[in-house]
């Protein structure tokens, strides 16, 4: 018996030792990362390193931050890129003037309204996509595909190609101060990286603490029996494709003040990296699981690795090998994480999984009536 136990002991500890591996991947990638480069870079472990690839590492992971809320619930938006792109360029448009001909004016919003205004258009891009996807019952991947053409095609039409130059404004038109978000520092750390700290941690709490955070989970766990619990699982859904969008365009601001432009291409392919960093971090595609602190990690684990291989000259076209393996690799990795999660084929019973599942939904279904027929029990 002593023996038994004893072997029983050692395999729960190697089970823990692997799933605590398998779990914190993204943080244990990352301090490889930054040893491997360290060593082959004398310049790569350095804080005003650290402090610049943060700075760069703000954009996907506002774009990342955005993209977990829509995979909670099982959605996906592939217009994040191009929506970052319509951001700067209507930024730069607003930067420019606002022509009014009829009234033979024109009128330069200050910097304040110019970021109100553009994660307002953000917001609006993801109303579009929230509405086709939970009202019109459009597939995620169909409705936000279109939009990133839409996003895209728009910006072009509004430079005509062209690119926003010199947005750092005028004194005597009072809009200056559009480069502050990109260059500027508070104590030290690039502004960038405190906006994408302040949304990190509005997201968390609001996941964590709210009850909109139990809505999203449990949409992206199971959204016919959230429905019979009460979830407005429609409105939950336009909802963080309206936050999706607004964490785009914030990255757009962040983006085009670090280049003081804004040009139409901007952000192409931008929606990979932030699905990447999802996935890197251990969010599952189908939704219910992933949280903000392992998308973080995974929007850190990309921009390190990217800027790394800068540093050490490697081409680009091998940074997107790497990129591209590491992404398997993490999906490959979440498939091993949740599958063994799944219950077993055959129970002692001889009831199959199938079996199983039906009568927890069965289950789920009975206690949501139950729910909604007394709305007294809800806690």
């Amino acid at each position: 018996m002593t023996d038994t136990s004893q072997t029983a002991g050692s395999r729960t500890g190697r089970f823990d030792l692997g799933r605590l591996l398998l779990e914190g991947r993204a943080f244990f990638a990352l301090i490889t990362i930054i040893v491997i480069f360290s060593i082959l870079s004398p310049v790569y472990f350095s804080v005003d390193n650290f402090l610049t690839m943060s700075s760069h590492v703000a954009i996907f992971g506002l774009l990342s931050i955005g993209m977990l809320l829509v995979i909670l619930t099982g959605g996906i938006d592939l217009s994040v890129g191009s929506t970052l792109g319509f951001a700067g360029v209507f930024a730069g448009y607003l930067m420019q003037g606002v022509s009014f001909e009829m009234f033979g004016m024109v009128v330069y919003p200050p910097v304040w309204a110019v970021v109100i205004l553009t994660c307002a258009m953000g917001a609006l891009v993801g109303v579009i996509n929230g509405v086709l996807v939970a009202y019109f019952k459009v597939p995620a991947f169909v409705a936000t595909l279109g939009m990133l053409y839409v996003a895209r095609g728009v910006a072009l039409l509004m430079t005509d190609g062209l690119t926003y130059n010199n947005l750092g404004g005028s004194p005597e038109l009072g809009n200056t101060g559009f480069a502050w978000l990109g260059f500027n520092r508070l104590l030290g750390v690039p502004v960038g990286v405190l906006v994408l700290a302040a949304v990190a941690i509005t997201v968390w709490l609001t996941l964590s603490r709210t009850p909109f955070g139990r809505w999203v989970y449990s949409t992206g766990g199971n959204a016919r029996a959230a429905e019979l619990s009460g979830v407005p699982v429609k409105r939950v859904q336009v909802l963080v494709y309206v936050l999706s969008g607004i964490c785009a365009a914030i990255a757009g601001l962040v983006l085009s003040s670090q280049l003081t432009s804004a040009g139409p291409t901007a952000g192409t392919t931008y929606e990979l990296t932030a699905i990447a960093g999802v996935v890197i971090g251990g969010a599952a595609l189908a939704g219910g699981r992933g949280n903000v602190r392992g998308t973080l990690l995974g929007a850190f684990v990309i921009g390190f690795l990217s800027d790394g291989l800068v540093i050490i000259g490697v081409s680009s076209y091998w940074q997107t090998v790497f990129t591209g393996a590491v992404i398997v690799l993490a999906v490959l990795l979440n498939s091993i994480q949740y599958s063994g999660r799944k219950p077993s084929s055959t129970s002692s019973g001889g009831q199959d999984s199938s079996s199983k599942e039906e009568g927890k939904s069965r289950q789920a279904d009975s206690a949501a009536d139950s729910t909604a027929v007394n709305p007294a029990s809800q806690p």
